[in-house]
């Protein structure tokens, strides 16, 4: 698989590289919600992207929504540690596919991925 981790918090981008070495062929990084459009735009091989709600600049729910624009096949996971009432119905509205909470069980994310490429 081909991912897209938007993290601006290197301690959680860290995590999550290594998580998913096992399934990824090559895996991008950015760190704000422009840097997210801009690498799903110059990249639409993606196969997932894993979209922190609270970066600098744009939030990861309106990086999704400017994504879905152009992009409506490749699979979006909020991840956020902002947890609040609603966020995951936000989430899901914004355009991403599914939703995990931080600090993400690494059961839990590879449980989300395989429910969305195992079908």
């Amino acid at each position: 698989m081909k991912i897209l981790i938007a993290e601006d918090d290197f301690p959680s981008d860290l995590m999550l590289t290594r998580t998913l070495k096992e399934i990824s062929r090559e895996v991008l990084h950015v760190k704000t919600g422009v840097e997210a459009i801009d690498a799903c735009r110059n990249n639409p091989d993606l196969d997932l992207v894993l979209m922190d709600i609270c970066m600098p600049g744009m939030s990861g729910y309106d990086a999704t929504r400017q994504i879905r624009q152009f992009n409506k096949e490749v699979i979006i996971i909020a991840q956020t540690a902002e947890v609040i009432v609603g966020s995951r119905k936000m989430a899901i509205e914004a355009g991403c596919n599914d939703y995990i909470e931080k600090p993400i069980d690494q059961d839990e994310l590879m449980g989300l991925i395989h429910k969305h490429f195992n079908k």
